[in-house]
C-alpha cells in the first residue's frame, strides 16, 4: 500500500514539475521578448522590427511604440451594455484595461480563449487603457525582410479601415496585416463601446 502512496506521490510531483517547467518557459519568453522589444523600441531599426500577433488565422504586425505589456488571459470582467467585441475589464499587471475582440469589432466571428491567448496592452504613450485579444503573439517581425503588397481587390474589407495601414508577404509566403492601434483609437466606432 505504501508503494502504491509512494508511486502515486511521484506522478503527482512529475506532473506538478512540468508544468512548473512550462511556466517557468513561458515566463522566460515572455521576459525575453519584453527584453528584445524594449531593445528594438531604442534602437534605430524601430520602425522595421514590429511585433507579431495571430488573432484567429490572421497575422498582424504593431508597431513597438503603439504596444505595450503583453499578459496572460485571466479573469475579464463583463461590463454591462456594452458591445459584444468589448469583452470587459481585466487587472493587467496592476493596470485596469478594457479587452478588445478586434475580429468581433470586424463583424467576424469571436475569437476563441484557449492557453496560447494573450493581451496586448495599448502603450501608455497612447494614454487610452485597453488591449487587444490575440490568439497567440509570434514575437518580433522584421518588415523591412518583408514585401509590400496590394490588396487584392476581392477583399476590400482589410483596405476600408485606416488602421490597417500595410499588408506584407515575409519569405514563407504568410500574409501580415499592419495594424496601427494610434489609428486605431482615432476610429469613432472603436470609441463607442456602450449599445
Amino acid at each position: 500500500m505504501n508503494q502504491v502512496n509512494e508511486l502515486e506521490n511521484k506522478v503527482e510531483n512529475k506532473s506538478e514539475d512540468k508544468r512548473g517547467d512550462r511556466r517557468e518557459r513561458l515566463r522566460d519568453f515572455q521576459s525575453q521578448l519584453l527584453e528584445r522589444m524594449q531593445i528594438a523600441r531604442t534602437s534605430e531599426a524601430v520602425s522595421s522590427n514590429q511585433l507579431g500577433v495571430m488573432i484567429d488565422q490572421t497575422r498582424y504586425l504593431l508597431n513597438l511604440k503603439d504596444a505595450g505589456e503583453i499578459g496572460a488571459v485571466g479573469q475579464i470582467t463583463q461590463v454591462p451594455l456594452t458591445h459584444d467585441w468589448y469583452l470587459g475589464l481585466i487587472n493587467l499587471r496592476g493596470n485596469l484595461i478594457g479587452v478588445v475582440d478586434i475580429q468581433r469589432f470586424r463583424g467576424q466571428a469571436k475569437v476563441e480563449i484557449n492557453s496560447d491567448s494573450r493581451i496586448v496592452a495599448f502603450s501608455t504613450a497612447l494614454g487610452f487603457n485597453a488591449g487587444l485579444l490575440v490568439s497567440k503573439v509570434l514575437g518580433l517581425r522584421n518588415v523591412a525582410e518583408m514585401t509590400v503588397q496590394e490588396d487584392p481587390a476581392e477583399n476590400q474589407t482589410e483596405t476600408k479601415a485606416a488602421w490597417i495601414t500595410e499588408r506584407y508577404v515575409d519569405s514563407s509566403n504568410q500574409v501580415w496585416h499592419e495594424l496601427s492601434l494610434a489609428n486605431l483609437i482615432q476610429d469613432g466606432d472603436f470609441l463607442h463601446i456602450g449599445l
